[in-house]
């Protein structure tokens, strides 16, 4: 593989698993993005994961980019679904998801509509003419979204936090960002007046009468570029409404289940969960960091959720498994376990989820 190849296959996953194999002490003097009191997930300069693993350095990326474990993607691959037009509001009992693409969804509940890590933009990377590149348009055209009551950003890693879809976002509805501690900084860098609901592990906010956010611990880290690894939280969500509570996770690895115990013993179970179970290959380079279908469907048991809607495949190529792979991996995990297909949803862009309700 050339240089020139392997910068055009690697992109911003590259560069930021670069700034990962940086050492703390070389990396930086101290944190640009958050200050604050030591924690068990914070040592004063840097967020890591309790009783975790750290992401791998720059030398066993080079040996998985390096490696012959890639299967190609087509250059596109076309949703079954035409870009949806989303209800304005969705009230009652209702909990509607819509895909947008990767981690992007619509969640349509208790009157309100809230995107989760959207991204818009053709390429996941700093660079317009570098990274990974979608092979699908967007389910939803950003004019035809409803009004964005609140946006989660889950952590800042460019497939989840796209500055240019936040600034769109900001002079068309002015919402309610929601992410985890650090990530405010990088987001007021481009949207300078955007109002921002910083939360830490185990943080608790009322949102809208009866609607409820908590931020909970998952098993990942962050990084933008070089030198800033780990200086900003990574988290996932729990939203309580009246319809139901609804548990959100942007990127996660499995971690032996332990968030997934904890989440149900806290909340004890939820209507819908949204997980993460593509980009997971080669399990060794990426088990630590993303999840595979397996482990999303031992998450989903462990956890108690009713029903999940599935993200993180097919839109944006980051690993080494086929396009289709995480889908036929998850049907066989479902099946192995006797669970019905219906119940995890392995959501398409364009794609609406009319989540049953626990009464159903």
């Amino acid at each position: 593989m050339n240089r020139r190849n392997f910068f055009k296959w690697t992109g911003l996953g590259a560069l930021a698993a670069l700034g990962g194999g940086m050492t703390a002490r070389s990396a930086m003097a101290g944190n640009k993005y958050y200050s604050g009191p030591q924690s068990d997930h914070f040592d004063g300069t840097l967020f890591f994961n309790p009783d975790g693993e750290e992401p791998s350095g720059v030398f066993n990326l080079l040996r998985w980019k390096l490696g012959n474990g890639n299967v190609p993607w087509p250059e596109t691959f076309a949703s079954p679904f035409d870009q949806a037009m989303p209800e304005t509001r969705v009230s009652g009992d209702r909990l509607v998801v819509t895909m947008i693409g990767h981690a992007s969804m619509l969640i349509q509940v208790a009157g309100l509509n809230i995107l989760t890590d959207p991204v818009w933009s053709e390429r996941t990377s700093p660079f317009s003419f570098a990274g990974p590149k979608r092979v699908n348009p967007p389910g939803v055209r950003m004019g035809d979204l409803p009004p964005i009551d609140i946006v989660i950003v889950t952590h800042n890693h460019y497939d989840h936090l796209d500055l240019e879809t936040l600034w769109v976002l900001q002079g068309r509805d002015k919402p309610r960002f929601v992410t985890p501690l650090g990530n405010d900084a990088i987001i007021r860098s481009k949207v300078p007046d955007a109002q921002i609901t910083v939360m830490d592990w185990g943080g608790r906010e009322e949102m809208a009468p009866g609607v409820v956010f908590h931020c909970e611990p998952c098993h990942h880290w962050s990084a933008r570029g070089l030198g800033d690894r780990r200086m900003a939280l990574w988290a996932a969500f729990v939203v309580e409404t009246p319809a139901g509570k609804i548990y959100h996770v942007g990127d996660t690895g499995f971690h032996e289940g332990i968030n997934y115990r904890a989440a149900q013993k806290k909340h004890g179970g939820f209507r819908l969960a949204n997980f993460p179970f593509g980009a997971y290959e080669p399990r060794w380079f990426m088990k630590a960091q993303h999840q595979n279908p397996e482990e999303a469907v031992e998450g989903m048991q462990l956890c108690s959720a009713a029903f999940v809607a599935g993200h993180h495949w097919g839109t944006f190529k980051l690993t080494d498994e086929g396009v289709e792979e995480p889908v036929q991996a998850l049907q066989a995990a479902l099946d192995s376990r006797g669970i019905p297909r219906h119940r995890f949803q392995p959501m398409r862009p364009g794609q609406v989820f009319e989540v049953p309700s626990a009464r159903a």
